[in-house]
């Protein structure tokens, strides 16, 4: 849906450099591990079949259940904002189509805040 296994690379590698090198996403950064090469790769198996790729993600862990998956860590509108800004960054610097990249903003945003567990 965005260009292939590369933009889909670029978008998670992006995404997680501005995480692991902004002040302003702490917020989720410390959430994950110091290696972030397991979370990279699974948000990428994740969204290359989420946008229209290989069920990379499916068929090595089985059903998503991100909610479920996520409730351990504290999410709240703070996480999700800094989420959704890091991956807003990462979206503009990947995908050049502004109709793409807006619409699937709207949707990560869905799934983000699907994700809170907590209020605030």
């Amino acid at each position: 849906m965005i260009g292939g296994d590369t933009k889909v690379r670029a978008l998670i590698d992006g995404f997680y450099d501005l995480m692991d090198r902004e002040p302003d996403f702490y917020v989720i950064r410390k959430l994950h591990p110091a290696d972030l090469s397991g979370s990279r790769d699974k948000l990428y198996m994740f969204l290359s079949g989420w946008l229209g790729g290989p069920q990379l993600y499916t068929d090595k862990f089985g059903h998503p259940m991100l909610r479920a998956r996520h409730l351990p860590f504290a999410i709240g509108v703070a996480e999700r904002d800094a989420w959704m800004a890091c991956m807003t960054q990462a979206t503009e610097a990947v995908i050049e189509d502004e109709k793409l990249r807006v619409w699937l903003l709207e949707q990560l945003f869905k799934t983000a805040d699907w994700m809170r567990n907590r209020e605030g």
